[in-house]
C-alpha cells in the first residue's frame, strides 16, 4: 500500500546552510550550492557538450532536495545555443519541501538572476504534496521535470526511461545508506542508455564496489571544495545485466517525417493530438462526425476530481496522477490563449452513509493528504460550500470542478495549430501496415490517410478498427437531465455521490447519469429523468421538489454511451501484435507486458468510461512518450494496469490464446 508522504522540515545550520534534521546532513556544500552543481554534476557528466544537437537528453537524479541540480542544469540548457531539443530531468524525492519552504530556501541560497528566475518558475509550478509521479513542463514543454515523490528504493524500479546521465546526489552514504545500496545501482543499470555517464560527490569504497557490480566503470577525480575526491564514470557492462532494454528513441525511415493519424476527435483523441503537436508532430485527425467532441465527449459538462480509497487502489493512483496532470495541461492551454469553459469553485463528494464518511476521512488522515488536495467536511460545512442543505457530509476537492468537454477539445485543436489536418465525416473501417507505415481505409475501401504512427481513440470503434480480439469493452448508456432554473435553487459548486448535480449557465442544473449496460436506446426516457432526480435528492433533499415542479416528459437532456472494460480501467498505450502473440503462445505463457510482441507504430486511447476528463491528458502524454522513447509520466506498474495488451496477457497465462 502507498506510504504517506512526509514533507521535509526546513532547518539551517549556524552558518546558514540548509540541512535535514531527519538525516542530519546538509543539502549542499557550504562552499557554494551552484558551484557544486556545476562542478560535480554538469562537469562530471561532460555537460552541456554531450546533449548538444540531440533531440532528447535525459538526466536521472537520486534525491531532488532543493532542486539545485535541476535549476543549474536548466540554466545551462537555456544558455547553450546548441542545446538538445527536449531536456528531460527525472528525480526522486522521499521528503519534498512544501512550496513555501522551497521559496524560502531558494531566497537564502541564490543570487544568480537567471537561477533565481528559474527557481521562481519552479516554485510556481510545484506540485501538491501527494505520492506518485508529477510531470512539470517549462520553456514551452522543451524542459520537462518528472518528480517522483516516493522512496527511491521503491520508485526507481518502476521507471521506464533511457537515461543519458545520472546525478547521484542523495545525502551522504553514512547518513542515508539506503540511497547508495546495490539495489539502487541495479535499478539505475536497468535504465542506462548506451554510454550513459554518472557523477557523484562521494568516493566511498562501498559505492565503487556497487557501481562495478552493476556494470558501471568509475574514475576518481578531484572533488569540489573541501572534498578531496569524487567519482565519475559510465555504464559499460561486460555482461548482460538486464532483461529488458530501455525504450529506444523514435527513428523514422529516411523518407518519413514525424506524422501520426489520430482516429477519433473526442476527449481521448484531442488530447493525443495536442501532445503530439507539442512535440512537433504533424497530425491528421479523422472523425466520423461533422465536428469534434461528439458522443460522450459532447455532454454539456463533466466533473473532474481525484478518487479516494482506503487502500489507495490502482484506480485511485492512476486517477490522482491523471487529475494533477490534467490541471497542469489545462492551465497551460489557458496561459497560451486557449480559453476553457470550466468551474473553479471546487467539488463536493457526499458519502453514501456515515460509515463511508468515517472510512474515507480516516484514509485522508492516514495518507496525510494536504488540504489543497482533499478535505473531509461535515454536513454543516458541506451545506455552506454548496449553498443548500445536504443529507450527509463527505469530502471537498478544492481543485476539482466541472468543465465543458467541447471547449477543452476545441482548445487542444487550436493549440496544435498548423500541424493539425482536420478531416470530419470520415468513417474509418480498418487499418493495414505495409512498407513501414499504416494505411487507413474508410468504409468504401478508400485509403484516407497514411502515416508511420496511428492512434485509435474512437471509444467503441477502436478495437474493431485496430482488429483487436482481446479488448473486451462494453457500452454503458447514460442519460443526463437538465433541470430548468425555476425547478431548483442554484448550487454554488458541483456535488457528486450517488449521482451528480452541476450548476450551469442561466441557473440550469445538470444531473445524471443513468448507468445502463448494453442498452442502445438513444431516446430520452421519463424514468431516466426520474432516476437522476431521485438519486440527487438523496444527497440534496431540496431537489426532491423538482419531481413536482419539472414536467419529466418535457425535460431536456442527453443520451451518450460510455465505453468501459471489464476491469473499469482505460486502454492506453502501444497495442499488441495479437497474431504474433498467438503464434508464440507457448513461449509467452509466463510472459510479462514487456515480453509481448507489439504492433509497430500502433497505439490506443479508449475505454475511458466516465473518467475521460481526468485520464485523457495523462493517457495522451504516456502515448506520446512511448512513441518518442521519452521517460514515461507514470510508474511502469500503473502503465501496465492500463496497457491495452493486459487482457491478451491474461489469456496467454491462462492458456486460452493460440
Amino acid at each position: 500500500m502507498t506510504d504517506p508522504l512526509i514533507p521535509a522540515v526546513l532547518a539551517f545550520r549556524d552558518n546558514g546552510s540548509p540541512f535535514s534534521p531527519l538525516y542530519d546532513d546538509i543539502y549542499h556544500s557550504a562552499v557554494g550550492a551552484l558551484e557544486q552543481a556545476h562542478y560535480v554534476f554538469l562537469g562530471g557528466n561532460a555537460l552541456p557538450e554531450r546533449w548538444q544537437r540531440r533531440r532528447i537528453f535525459t538526466v536521472l537524479e537520486t534525491g531532488f532536495g532543493m532542486g539545485i541540480n535541476f535549476l543549474v542544469t536548466w540554466a545551462a540548457w537555456r544558455s547553450d545555443p546548441s542545446r538538445c531539443e527536449r531536456l528531460h530531468f527525472v528525480s526522486t524525492e522521499k521528503h519534498p519541501f512544501s512550496a513555501a519552504d522551497l521559496r524560502h530556501v531558494h531566497a537564502t541560497t541564490f543570487s544568480d538572476p537567471l537561477v533565481a528566475e528559474l527557481a521562481d518558475a519552479l516554485a510556481n509550478a510545484w506540485p501538491m504534496l501527494v505520492p506518485g509521479t508529477h510531470r512539470l513542463e517549462f520553456d514551452d514543454g522543451r524542459v520537462v521535470l518528472t518528480l517522483i515523490f516516493a522512496d527511491a528504493a521503491e520508485s526507481l524500479p518502476t521507471l521506464r526511461l533511457r537515461a543519458d546521465a545520472f546525478y547521484l546526489d542523495g545525502f551522504a552514504p553514512a547518513k542515508n545508506p539506503e540511497l547508495w545500496s546495490p539495489a539502487i545501482f541495479k535499478s539505475l543499470a536497468r535504465v542506462a542508455g548506451e554510454d550513459a555517464t554518472f557523477a557523484t560527490y562521494s568516493s566511498a569504497g562501498e559505492i565503487k564496489r556497487a557501481l562495478t557490480q552493476c556494470g558501471f566503470e568509475y574514475r576518481k577525480v578531484d572533488g569540489f571544495g573541501w572534498k578531496r575526491a569524487m567519482l565519475v564514470g559510465r555504464f559499460a557492462p561486460r555482461w548482460r545485466v538486464r532483461r529488458y532494454e530501455p525504450p529506444a528513441p523514435f527513428a523514422p525511415l529516411a523518407h518519413q517525417e514525424r506524422h501520426a493519424v489520430v482516429i477519433g476527435a473526442g476527449l481521448a483523441g484531442c488530447a493525443v493530438i495536442e501532445r503530439l503537436a507539442a512535440r512537433g508532430w504533424r497530425v491528421s485527425s479523422l472523425e466520423r462526425h461533422a465536428t469534434l467532441a461528439q458522443d460522450a465527449s459532447g455532454n454539456p459538462a463533466g466533473v473532474f476530481h481525484p478518487m479516494i480509497s482506503r487502500d489507495d487502489s490502482v484506480a485511485s493512483r492512476v486517477t490522482r496522477a491523471g487529475f494533477l496532470y490534467a490541471l497542469n495541461r489545462w492551465n497551460a492551454l489557458e496561459r497560451a490563449g486557449h480559453p476553457l469553459a470550466r468551474g473553479t469553485q471546487g467539488l463536493l463528494q457526499i458519502a453514501a452513509d456515515n460509515a463511508e464518511a468515517h472510512a474515507i476521512g480516516d484514509a485522508i488522515a492516514a495518507f496525510r493528504y494536504p488540504s489543497d488536495y482533499v478535505t473531509p467536511v461535515s454536513a454543516t460545512d458541506a451545506a455552506r460550500l454548496a449553498g443548500m442543505p445536504l443529507a450527509r457530509g463527505g469530502w471537498w476537492f478544492p481543485r476539482g470542478g466541472w468543465i465543458d468537454p467541447a471547449s477543452l477539445c476545441a482548445a487542444q485543436f487550436a493549440a496544435a495549430g498548423d500541424l493539425l489536418e482536420r478531416h470530419f465525416g470520415v468513417d474509418v473501417a480498418r487499418i493495414e501496415r505495409s512498407g513501414g507505415e499504416w494505411s487507413v481505409f474508410d468504409v468504401a475501401g478508400k485509403v484516407v490517410a497514411r502515416a508511420p504512427v496511428v492512434i485509435v481513440a474512437g471509444a467503441h470503434e477502436a478495437a474493431r478498427i485496430a482488429g483487436l480480439h482481446h479488448a473486451p469493452t462494453r457500452s454503458i448508456r447514460g442519460q443526463l437531465s437538465l433541470l430548468p432554473a425555476a425547478s431548483v435553487a442554484p448550487l454554488a459548486l458541483p456535488v457528486i455521490g450517488e449521482g451528480y448535480a452541476v450548476p450551469l449557465a442561466n441557473g440550469v442544473t445538470l444531473t445524471g447519469a443513468t448507468y445502463e449496460l448494453d442498452d442502445p436506446d438513444t431516446s430520452l426516457r421519463v424514468e431516466g429523468h426520474r432516476e437522476n432526480i431521485e438519486r440527487v435528492a438523496q444527497m440534496l433533499p431540496a431537489f426532491a421538489g423538482a419531481l413536482d415542479s419539472a414536467p419529466l416528459a418535457t425535460l431536456a437532456g442527453r443520451v451518450a454511451f460510455r465505453c468501459v472494460t471489464s476491469d473499469r480501467m482505460p486502454m492506453v498505450g502501444q497495442l499488441a501484435d495479437e497474431a504474433a502473440a498467438a503464434r508464440d503462445a507457448a513461449r509467452l505463457r509466463g510472459a510479462w507486458p514487456l515480453d509481448l510482441p507489439r504492433a509497430e507504430g500502433l497505439y490506443g486511447a479508449f475505454a475511458y468510461g466516465s473518467r475521460g476528463l481526468v485520464w485523457a491528458a495523462l493517457g495522451a502524454e504516456l502515448i506520446a512518450s512511448q512513441i518518442e522513447g521519452e521517460p514515461w509520466p507514470l510508474e511502469r506498474d500503473l502503465a501496465e494496469d492500463i496497457d491495452p495488451a493486459r487482457f491478451l496477457l491474461r489469456g496467454l497465462r491462462q492458456g486460452t490464446v493460440g
